[in-house]
């Protein structure tokens, strides 16, 4: 910024070229869509372009130091689970070359999902408590599939309520999963409902609970976890937008404004709906506790599942 040129008209003139989204998913990748979609929506209502760039490896950190490191100026933005990126990463990894609470200036919510209990839909299992007594009867002979972080810390927190023994099985990636899922090779699993559209649709797949307390809009035949039967298990996931600290409040400000337009448009509600998640409209006060009591809660739930720190 020129000399005596104040943050007041700086911010007046925002934005003046093309800004940066950066993504911590692969190109093409599901969630990289959600990255692509609300990038695109802000470049419809802001009339410049808002060009995704795609840093993806070690589990977000390689983005998220990128987006840390990045000139204050509201041209490079971060859209990001910040519930088991930014509030985990304390938990996940040994040392971190950034301070995800206070390297940042925190935007707003976007959306949120709740990760889905599912079984095989051939299965016996039309409940949670179907599941419970099945699961205690076979003990540590039975096992449950695991993907993602979240759907780990779901999976034991629902073990942790039931006392069950049932026994973690890792995957890479969702399809084989579901294959073994689908061949009674594992009992159950806990995954984000985008990744499973097409199994609900055609009826695969029964989920038997979300892994928050209270049904969602998404999925308002799933029951929450408290009326599963679950205690203690309200685990969200949630979607937020980030900028480099420093960043003039004002540009703050105004991207506040603009994301909470778009969370709030029908189109953006009914699609988001449509694959699973809820809107989530907030503000930057609102991140900003998120991230201190889910960065809590994460510490818990990285011991509760035994995940060894990386890098």
């Amino acid at each position: 910024m020129a000399p005596g040129f104040s943050s007041r008209a700086f911010a007046a003139a925002y934005p003046e070229r093309e800004i940066h989204s950066i993504g911590m998913f692969p190109a093409g990748s599901g969630a990289d869509v959600m990255v692509r979609y609300f990038s695109n929506k802000l470049s419809e209502l802001v009339g410049k372009p808002v060009i995704v760039e795609n840093k993806a490896g070690a589990f977000g950190n390689i983005a998220t130091s990128y987006v840390a490191r990045s000139a204050p100026d509201g041209y490079t933005i971060y859209i990001a689970p910040g519930s088991s990126v930014l509030a985990a990463a304390p938990s996940l990894f040994r040392t971190l070359n950034y301070d995800p609470i206070n390297d940042f200036e925190h935007i707003t919510t976007l959306f949120k999902v709740s990760f889905i209990q599912i079984v095989d839909a051939k299965s016996p299992f039309k409940t949670v408590d179907d599941l419970t007594k099945f699961l205690k009867e076979k003990g540590d002979k039975a096992s449950y599939g695991s993907v993602a972080n979240t759907g780990l810390v779901a999976s034991e927190l629902y073990k942790k309520s039931a006392g069950l023994n049932t026994v973690e099985v890792k995957y890479k990636e969702v399809q084989g999963m579901l294959v073994d899922l689908l061949s009674n090779n594992i009992a159950f699993a806990h995954i984000d409902p985008t990744s499973v559209l097409g199994q609900l649709q055609d009826g695969s797949v029964r989920a038997l609970s979300t892994s928050s307390v209270q049904r969602i809009k998404a999925l308002p035949n799933v029951p929450g976890s408290a009326e599963a039967g679950i205690k203690d298990m309200d685990l969200v996931a949630w979607w937020s937008v980030h900028v480099p600290k420093g960043t003039p409040k004002e540009i703050v400000n105004q991207l506040e404004v603009w994301f909470n337009q778009i969370a709030v448009m029908d189109d953006v509600g009914k699609w988001l709906v449509n694959i699973g998640c809820d809107p989530y409209p907030g503000n930057s006060k609102l991140v900003h506790e998120l991230l201190v009591k889910d960065t809590k809660a994460w510490a818990e739930y990285v011991k509760l599942a035994n995940i060894p720190p990386l890098g």
